[in-house]
């Protein structure tokens, strides 16, 4: 592990294997980087892989202050720029693909494709933005929470599952109710993130591997947008939680470089 201060913070990363692009792994919030740890190290066999933790999460350093989508794209691209990464695909985990949107905006000529696992890419659903909602409120951030871990974990009976739930359940109400906020107000300016990846010019090979929501309906709306924006595939993983990464590493590791090296 190291850690760098070009973003003002100091963000703790990990840099295994060789060879571009890189991948840039990036965790949702309340994570760490341990819920990228199977896929890191079964990538970095054939590629470089970068793995780190937003300020305030993990073993980086906490916040000076508040912060969203423009600090966390900060911490990305020190961590690109102390590492002296080229040409690099962001692989975001849950809402971290708005900074894995934002990097491709920004970065078009470093950043040739997008890897996504486990995000509503869709317009959210009312249920879904009411848990949101309720956890951005001082009194409902707890339950909110409670229920996304329900979701989440889906029964699956893993130890390393309910490790990451764990390093979650650590965060209190200051960084719970922080996302909620941050990412209402992201689907809020951007419609869903299909919207976000069709804004960008050009729009970049993007694949989404998810397990979470196992609707038809939600897979077939992918299928649709894909049929008209060619360069957007999906899979769906034969798992049942929120966690793709964790529960089939393998399978997710395989995915990401069959995609990034076609």
């Amino acid at each position: 592990m190291a850690q760098m201060t070009g973003s003002g913070v100091p963000i703790a990363y990990d840099d295994l294997g060789e060879g571009d692009p890189a991948l840039l792994l990036l965790t949702g919030w309340c994570s760490n980087r341990g819920r990228w740890a199977d896929v890191a190290e079964l990538a970095s066999r054939r590629r470089r892989v970068v793995s780190f933790e937003w300020r305030g999460h993990g073993d980086s350093r906490a916040a000076p202050g508040d912060f969203g989508v423009e600090e966390m794209v900060a911490d990305a691209l020190a961590v690109v720029d102390t590492g002296g990464i080229g040409s690099f695909v962001p692989c975001a985990a849950s809402h971290s693909g708005w900074v894995a949107i934002e990097l491709r905006r920004r970065l078009p000529e470093r950043v040739p494709k997008l890897v996504h696992l486990d995000w509503m890419l869709v317009e959210p659903p009312r249920p879904y933005m009411d848990v949101i909602r309720q956890l951005q409120l001082a009194d409902g951030w707890p339950a909110a929470r409670d229920t996304l871990f329900r979701i989440w974990q889906a029964d699956v009976d893993s130890a390393q599952i309910r490790g990451a739930l764990d390093a979650m359940n650590e965060h209190g109400a200051d960084m719970w109710m922080r996302s909620g906020r941050v990412i209402e107000a992201s689907y809020l300016e951007h419609g869903s993130p299909l919207d976000a990846l069709a804004a960008l010019e050009p729009a970049p090979p993007t694949l989404h591997l998810y397990g979470q929501p196992q609707s038809e309906e939600y897979l077939e709306a992918q299928h649709r947008f894909a049929g008209s924006h060619p360069w957007f595939q999906v899979r769906r993983l034969d798992v049942r939680s929120h966690f793709a990464m964790i529960e089939a590493p393998h399978e997710v590791a395989e995915a990401i470089e069959a995609f990034v090296s076609s």
